[in-house]
């Protein structure tokens, strides 16, 4: 992607505002696993969505934490790693 704010001719590469990649080893993950995928041009998922509250949520089960549960007080709230919502579950096609 490439950022072209505000009529700028300075062109630079920008954030991809629907699909990421990550790599993690260890833990708990399979070996050698690719999970989803994009379209030809890697704009759109096209297999197997995973939203980062998703991930996260995934990553603190891996850590041994329930990230329902998890919470911390900031400006006199309880505030949660995966935000306010109850969402957020395990990738389970991740896992070992």
């Amino acid at each position: 992607m490439n950022e072209a704010r505000g009529g700028s001719m300075f062109l630079g590469r920008d954030h991809h505002p629907h699909c990421f990649t990550i790599w993690m080893a260890g833990g708990g993950i399979q070996r050698g696993i690719v999970y989803g995928e994009t379209d030809e041009l890697g704009y759109s998922v096209a297999k197997d969505k995973v939203s980062v509250r998703d991930l996260q949520t995934t990553i603190l089960h891996l850590m041994g934490l329930d990230a329902h549960q998890l919470s911390y007080r900031f400006q006199g709230l309880n505030q949660r790693l995966i935000g306010p919502a109850e969402e957020g579950e395990l990738v389970r096609g991740i896992l070992v």
